[in-house]
């Protein structure tokens, strides 16, 4: 008899592995796609194309030209606040854009890439949010109330957010891995206790709450802590997008290059089979879930070290833990592949205040963007649909079919023979 909850994990490893494993061409065009939807809102929601299109039939070119107007107007502010500004009077603001989003991009792919790290143990790590707020928080306590000489200090920080992170996601590893729990209603669970719990200590005087105010928000990092700058005082990237580069690194080379990495692949493609070959597979649920969590806990670090250095509040994770499912998923979970995504969403949110600011584009059209990104990367056969593009799965049945029909015919053959 089939145990109801193992068909359940198999069904959500089945979803798991048709979703990071989207073809490159397909990425591309989901990106395409999601762009061209974005202008459609865009001229939709235009003020001089609405006003144009009421007179269409009389002119239909003023329609076109409006539209053209505002959907290259927008994306060209995009452009100008993510990549380079080609209207600015001096190359350090020409440049600043490009470093806006490194800076945005920074613990994105740190998040992103402890997703992905999960994914390829073939589990859904939900709990981003969760393990970047008491990173934050432990790096940020260790940030404004330990007295340490500079770079030990950051170093110090930085260790303190890993851990706190690698524990919160290594709860979940081991309650899975021990109960048989699903780590989807874990992580989200743990989501919510961290949450609550960071806000009570900011809350608390003594713990996370700045000395002598009642706002819900911690003291000021000290200078010792900070990330430095890596370009000067002028630009906001500091020394995390460093961290987030080795990370990748490091994430490249143990799923790439070493035992542990082939173990982790080896679970996340078929457990049974793992099992079946002597990989305890439930020791790299947690070991995955720990590693998991210790990378996103980079991204709280990032944030309180590099971005809210005066002080953070219970929204410091600023919905990155949810966009790193993202960015994991965009970048097929593979580490440079995240790494490029991340740079992408970052681009995405520095250009998107530009967007706002010069064709008054609301925020939310980038969001929505983003979100078609994950749909059509999520539905493979819709993209082929939309392009008209041949179906593997299709083709195999066919070859099969193909080959059945031959093997068919051969045996008749044989039979007629004998006969």
């Amino acid at each position: 008899m089939t145990d109801p909850q193992t068909t359940e994990s198999s069904r959500w490893h089945v979803a798991l592995t048709q979703i990071t494993r989207a073809n490159g061409t397909i990425i591309v065009l989901a990106i395409l796609l999601s762009f061209v939807i974005g202008g459609i809102m865009i001229a939709v929601t235009d003020p001089a194309v609405q006003e144009a299109s009421g007179y269409f039939f009389a002119r239909p070119v003023d329609t076109l030209a409006a539209i053209w107007d505002a959907v290259a107007g927008a994306y060209a502010a995009l452009f100008r606040g993510a990549i380079f500004n080609y209207e600015a009077d001096t190359f350090v603001r020409a440049i600043r854009p490009l470093t806006e989003t490194l800076t945005y991009a920074t613990p994105l792919i740190a998040g992103g890439l402890g997703v992905a790290l999960a994914f390829r143990v073939g589990m859904f790590n939900i709990g981003g949010r969760g393990q970047m707020l008491v990173g934050a928080a432990a790096a940020g306590w260790v940030g404004f109330g330990v007295d340490l000489p500079w770079g030990l200090h950051t170093l110090l920080a930085l260790l303190a957010g890993i851990a706190a992170g690698a524990i919160w996601g290594g709860i979940a590893g081991v309650i899975k891995a021990r109960t048989g729990a699903h780590e989807v209603i874990l992580t989200i669970m743990l989501n919510y206790i961290a949450f609550y719990l960071v806000s009570w200590m900011l809350r608390t005087p003594g713990l996370l709450q700045k000395p002598g105010s009642s706002d819900p928000k911690s003291p000021a990092m000290k200078d010792t802590a900070v990330f430095p700058s890596l370009l000067g005082p002028q630009f906001n990237l500091h020394a995390g997008f460093l961290v987030v580069i080795a990370a990748t690194v490091l994430v490249w080379w143990i799923l790439s290059r070493s035992n542990l990495g082939f173990q982790f692949r080896a679970v996340g493609e078929n457990p049974h089979a793992a099992r079946v070959a002597g990989i305890d597979v439930k020791r790299m649920y947690v070991l995955g879930m720990v590693m998991s969590g210790g990378l996103v806990g980079i991204a709280g670090v990032a944030q309180v070290l590099g971005t809210s250095t005066n002080g953070f509040a219970a929204g410091v994770d600023a919905g990155i833990g949810f966009d790193a499912i993202t960015v994991a998923l965009l970048g097929r979970s593979t580490p440079w592949g995240t790494f490029a995504a991340g740079l992408l969403f970052g681009a995405f949110k520095a250009g998107s205040f530009t967007m706002k600011a010069a064709e008054q584009i609301p925020l939310e059209i980038v969001l929505v963007v983003q979100s078609f990104i994950v749909l059509f990367i999520a539905a493979p056969p819709l993209v082929r649909a939309i392009f008209v593009l041949p179906s593997p799965e299709r083709d195999r049945r066919k070859r099969e079919r193909s080959r059945m029909k031959a093997q068919l015919a051969v045996a008749s053959h044989e039979t007629g023979g004998d006969r």
